[in-house]
């Protein structure tokens, strides 16, 4: 899009959230967790019905929610004079019981929070093409309705541009960013452990490299019974020894790994997940592989613990093989958010289902 295309696609946009809004009451909640697609939405909506009638909400999942992140969306809603408001929930303890799920904990704690917090009023999404519910061609459902939801990642970078914004980051990736959870590859059964675990190591890695990341993060694999945190920097600095001998000290972890050479990494998964391929390659392509700091090979194995829903790393260690096996590996398809956003999965359902709100 060049700048005629920009303005146009802008007033469009504007006309089409005033003439939505407006059969709603003309107030509305944003959903906002201040990266690029909330951004967006908060800035035409405040652009077509007023900045006094739009209030952005931050659901706070407690130890798990990045420091830095409450200051970047605070500072965003003081720089263009949009109400914040911040509503704490922990429920993602309940969820990761049962494994990694992070689209769960997105439907029934982000937004059912921001639901229960918005009463009635209609509530703003930043979904959009690239994402389960673009996918649906829905832009209004249960309470919540989508402006972006038929343009992609470039179309709204362009937004951005065009309102002068740049997206400051929580550091831990350079791509997309989320609560520390993410960082938890095993169910949270012992959130005292596992969840404290992932909490404080994920806070750690950005106080050694607040900035200039691709990837900074400590992944949290293992047995239930011992925490192995992986540590993924990239670039790769020296100073990530340092902070494995500090991550060493800490009482939740039991083994450091430092990821400066490739790993292999031991998975069991529910059924539903092992034994089908989209689903296995949707773990591998969407979820794991872009948050590694270096190659990784997965090793799958059926789980016949009914009560995995979703998939659990118990074990990593050195790929010593990759030499011989890189070829292969480098010759893998390069996909995109866009391409793996049409992946089915079952531990990824459309977001636009039926929620329920949580207060």
């Amino acid at each position: 899009m060049d700048k005629i295309d920009v303005d146009k696609n802008v007033e469009k946009l504007i006309e089409e959230i005033r003439t939505t809004v407006n059969n709603f009451g003309n107030k509305v909640v944003v959903a906002f967790s201040g990266g690029m697609d909330s951004t967006a939405a908060a800035l035409l909506c405040g652009e077509a019905i007023g900045k006094e009638n739009v209030e952005l909400v931050h659901v706070v999942y407690g130890p798990y929610t990045y420091s830095n992140s409450l200051e970047i969306v605070s500072d965003f809603a003081e720089r263009f004079g949009f109400k914040i408001t911040f509503v704490y929930n922990r429920q993602q303890e309940q969820i990761w019981k049962y494994g990694p799920s992070c689209n769960m904990c997105t439907r029934q704690v982000k937004m059912g929070s921001v639901l229960g917090y918005a009463d009635g009023r209609l509530v703003v999404t930043g979904s959009n093409s690239s994402d389960t519910w673009g996918q649906t061609g829905l832009k209004l459902f249960n309470g919540m309705y989508a402006p972006l939801g038929d343009i992609g990642k470039v179309e709204i970078q362009k937004l951005l541009d065009y309102y002068g914004v740049r997206i400051r980051r929580i550091g831990e990736h350079a791509l997309r960013e989320g609560c520390k959870l993410k960082h938890l590859l095993k169910p949270m059964t012992n959130p005292n452990y596992h969840g404290k675990a992932t909490a404080i190591a994920n806070e750690m890695v950005l106080d050694y490299f607040p900035s200039g990341n691709e990837i900074a993060n400590v992944k949290i694999a293992g047995p239930l019974s011992k925490n192995i945190a992986v540590v993924n920097v990239r670039p790769f600095r020296e100073e990530v020894y340092a902070l494995a001998k500090e991550l060493e000290q800490i009482d939740v972890i039991d083994e450091v790994i430092v990821a400066d050479r490739p790993l292999i990494l031991d998975i069991i998964a529910n059924p539903s997940i092992y034994r089908v391929e989209n689903s296995r390659y949707w773990v591998e392509e969407g979820k794991l592989r872009p948050e590694f700091a270096v190659p990784i090979k997965v090793q799958w194995h059926e789980s016949r613990n009914n009560k995995l829903r979703t998939f659990h790393v118990v074990e990593v260690r050195e790929w010593t093989t990759y030499e011989t096996e890189k070829d292969k590996y480098l010759k893998r398809p390069k996909n995109d958010s866009d391409t793996l956003s049409e992946i089915p999965c079952s531990c990824s359902m459309p977001s636009a289902i039926p929620l329920t709100h949580t207060k």
